[in-house]
């Protein structure tokens, strides 16, 4: 049985579908007659959704913040093009500074740790820090700028295109930590590129970050071989942005 600890923010994405066959008299924007409502656990919570459908063998715990999260898509159903998305959160203000004794136990007691950090304020770069500190194995997944004495001791950190913008100066340091998904072009890890091994037309993107980063993780753990994990989550999420919303892998995947 693997021991898998996800920290990180929780929200619920509710996907509104509907048809599409007007434009607002008063304003020059779509209307939308909702046809169905579709509902899963995103941000981390994906994660561990993620997890589960890879892998049977595993205990997963996840802790996260208190305050509701939801993010609402409106989209329309023929094209599965997005209209507009509306989050409705409340930030919470005590971000995870102590770590209890119970606390610290379960971490170094965990075989994996996935910190996804989505920066809504429950987690801060000394949280993180001591997080990573406890931890046998740990990768992380961030939203926010990146100092080294934060990623130090964690063994992997997966970035998208933007955030590794706003953390070049960082990875390009450090680049045996830093996966950079690309997309349909793969990730690139320590100046190589691991091609997408289906590249095509994306259907949806949303979860796919969650995706690489739980497939990368586990993958890794079983194999310790970092090209055959990256190729193993770039598979994986090949298959799940080609289905509408947030999606989970196919049993094919199932390690």
């Amino acid at each position: 049985m693997i021991k898998i600890l996800v920290i990180g923010e929780l929200c619920i994405d509710r996907f509104v579908y509907g048809e599409v066959n007007r434009l607002c008299p008063e304003a020059p924007v779509p209307v939308i007659n909702p046809l169905e409502i579709k509902e899963n656990r995103g941000m981390a919570g994906n994660v561990v959704e993620n997890l589960k459908a890879l892998y049977d063998d595993i205990e997963v715990l996840h802790w996260h913040q208190k305050e509701d999260i939801v993010k609402t898509r409106y989209v329309d159903k023929k094209t599965n093009q997005m209209l507009l998305r509306v989050d409705d959160e409340k930030q919470n203000n005590t971000p995870m500074m102590y770590l209890t004794s119970e606390q610290r136990k379960t971490i170094s007691e965990s075989d994996i740790v996935i910190i996804s950090d989505y920066r809504k304020g429950y987690l801060s770069n000394s949280s993180i820090r001591a997080i990573s500190e406890l931890s046998d194995f740990v990768v992380l997944d961030s939203k926010r700028s990146l100092m080294w004495d934060t990623i130090q001791p964690i063994d992997f950190v997966k970035l998208n295109n933007n955030e590794y913008r706003n953390n070049k100066e960082l990875a390009d340091k450090h680049p045996e930590k830093i996966l950079i998904t690309r997309g349909e072009r793969g990730v690139d890890f320590n100046g190589v590129n691991y091609p997408s091994p289906n590249p095509q037309e994306t259907i949806d993107v949303s979860g796919a970050g969650d995706t690489f980063t739980a497939s990368f993780a586990l993958k890794y753990f079983l194999t310790k071989d970092t090209e055959q994990s990256i190729n193993f989550a770039n598979e994986v999420c090949a298959d799940v942005v080609n289905k509408k919303g947030v999606s989970l892998p196919d049993k094919k995947f199932k390690l």
